[in-house]
């Protein structure tokens, strides 16, 4: 008896991957993305972003009806009224889905199959740096730690191998782990 050939490998469609890459490899512009957000004051240390389009594949996307919304909120302890986690608390949430979507990325085009992911992040940071209070101490995290929790039918050498290919080619993890240029102005 033949056994279905099956078409997905951990959610993602196999022909849709293998069409993507070879797109890129005979048109490298559709590799080209631009993503953007917009955020707006609320009061104290609250703000909203909004996140709908993007350019990317040689076009403006006009998938998203509507935009996602994210409250940017503080503690009590550090003058909030908890009314969403905090940006450098965002920035951890977006560390780990970049690093997890990559592995699961990577172990798919490898024909891993993935049990079970998860992931920890703890990240240190203090605020003499934010607060201006001593110049000698970095306003932005010291260090930050990712635990990958993995189930998938690979050896440990594999694991190692897609642990570092998560690290390596995520872009969010490659953007924190690296001076990244950055502008700021102010527009009336």
């Amino acid at each position: 008896m033949d056994m279905p050939t099956r078409t997905t490998i951990n959610g993602l469609d196999k022909a849709q991957m293998t069409g993507t890459i070879e797109a890129i490899q005979q048109t490298p512009a559709i590799a080209r993305f631009q993503f953007r957000a917009r955020n707006r004051w609320i009061s104290g240390g609250e703000n909203r972003s909004t996140i709908r389009d993007f350019f990317g594949a040689c076009a403006e996307d006009t998938s998203r009806e509507t935009a996602w919304e994210f409250t940017n909120g503080e503690p009590p302890v550090l003058l909030g009224h908890n009314e969403g986690a905090n940006p450098v608390e965002f920035l951890l949430h977006a560390l780990a889905g970049c690093v997890t979507t990559t592995f699961v990325l990577h172990a798919s085009a490898r024909g891993i199959e993935i049990h079970e992911l998860s992931t920890e992040l703890e990240g240190d940071l203090d605020l003499h740096g934010l607060l201006a209070l001593d110049e000698t101490v970095n306003p932005g995290y010291e260090s930050i730690r990712i635990k990958l929790r993995v189930k998938a039918d690979c050896s440990d050498s594999e694991l190692a191998e897609l642990v570092a290919a998560a690290q390596r080619y995520s872009p969010v993890c490659n953007t924190v782990c690296r001076p990244v240029p950055v502008t700021v102005t102010a527009v009336a």
